[in-house]
């Protein structure tokens, strides 16, 4: 199982972005697909995610109302759409999956995900 990230670049801040995962190995129409981040001298933190069979999508509060998650299940990846986006939005992000269908109360954990991408930077300036 891998997970391939890409999109990454760098942006002026109120820039947009769009960042994709490519999964070989398993469906990415199952189980629980995420996005994390991770930025310099921080924890890596939730940012989105999406479960099989569940049309809700769950957003850190971070970006709530700036970033959209989706899925095609017919190329097999992710993506996250990342509008207004703001300085602080700085951080190799990276894209994680799990087999198991996380539950409502670990999907923001990063200890609900088993396979992890390589990761890939974004960077906002003011």
């Amino acid at each position: 199982v891998q997970l391939q990230a890409s999109g990454g670049g760098s942006v002026q801040a109120g820039g947009s972005l769009r960042l994709s995962c490519a999964a070989s190995g398993r469906t990415v129409s199952s189980g629980g697909m995420a996005w994390f981040r991770q930025a310099p001298g921080k924890e890596r933190e939730f940012v989105a995610a999406i479960r099989g069979g569940d049309t809700n999508r769950y957003y850190g509060d971070s970006v709530k109302g700036r970033f959209t998650m989706s899925r095609d299940n017919a190329k097999n990846m992710v993506y996250l759409q990342m509008n207004s986006l703001k300085p602080e939005d700085t951080a190799l992000y990276y894209c994680a999956g799990s087999i198991s269908r996380p539950i409502s109360s670990n999907l923001r954990e990063r200890a609900a995900y088993s396979t992890w991408g390589q990761g890939t930077l974004v960077t906002v300036s003011s």
